[in-house]
């Protein structure tokens, strides 16, 4: 795929990735690294907790990112950078098994105000299981070459 400029996005445009099935062990393997709470990391625990095993909400936006870089339908040029989030919420528990796939809608594309050879893309991005229950939704701008500065 050729690199994408900021005069390549719209508003309303909407990109969706492949599924990717979690495992448990990855769930587990994940957790122990990075946020080791029981309901990530020991089943039996989790059981009493969360009613079973759940991916951290960190790994689930790690498998988001997954989803938005193997894709093959985001592919910005050089240079795009991550401004932050506007909001990030887990309203439902990612579970060995699930197969999670991306939802991105491009909401606002704008020029910089200050760095006239770029612009600001601002996206939601959807991540759903197998039933297409929102298990992660997150707005997040990012910052993208112009073709033509």
């Amino acid at each position: 795929m050729d690199h994408q400029y900021l005069e390549d996005f719209h508003p309303g445009q909407v990109f969706e990735s492949a599924p990717l099935t979690v495992s448990a062990a990855e769930i587990i393997a994940f957790a122990r690294q990075y946020d080791a709470q029981p309901m990530h990391t020991d089943p039996e625990a989790a059981q009493a907790i969360t009613g079973g095993l759940i991916a951290s909400g960190w790994h689930t936006a790690a498998l988001t990112m997954n989803r938005l870089t193997t894709a093959g339908f985001y592919n910005p040029a050089p240079g795009a950078l991550g401004l932050g989030c506007e909001s990030l919420k887990w309203p439902r528990p990612v579970r060995p098994g699930d197969a999670l796939r991306l939802r991105l809608e491009v909401l606002n594309v704008r020029p910089s105000a200050t760095r006239p050879a770029y612009g600001v893309v601002t996206n939601r991005f959807t991540t759903l299981n197998q039933h297409n229950d929102i298990v992660q939704e997150m707005i997040s701008s990012v910052m993208i070459a112009r073709r033509h500065a």
